[in-house]
């Protein structure tokens, strides 16, 4: 039973670690490092905007 509860732990795990911005949707590897950073899905250009531009 947690042999299929590990797999199926790793296969969500690995949907959510795409590169892929929740904002622009485009694939960027600075996705996964903000991740890390901030806990945003956003690449560094999605950020920079929202920096300047909070809304």
């Amino acid at each position: 039973m947690t042999e299929k509860f590990n797999d199926d732990l790793k296969e969500n795990d690995l949907k959510t670690l795409n590169n892929i911005c929740e904002e622009c949707e485009k694939e960027d590897k600075s996705v996964k490092e903000n991740l890390i950073l901030s806990g945003f899905k956003i690449c560094n250009s999605c950020r920079v905007s929202k920096t300047v531009f909070p809304v």
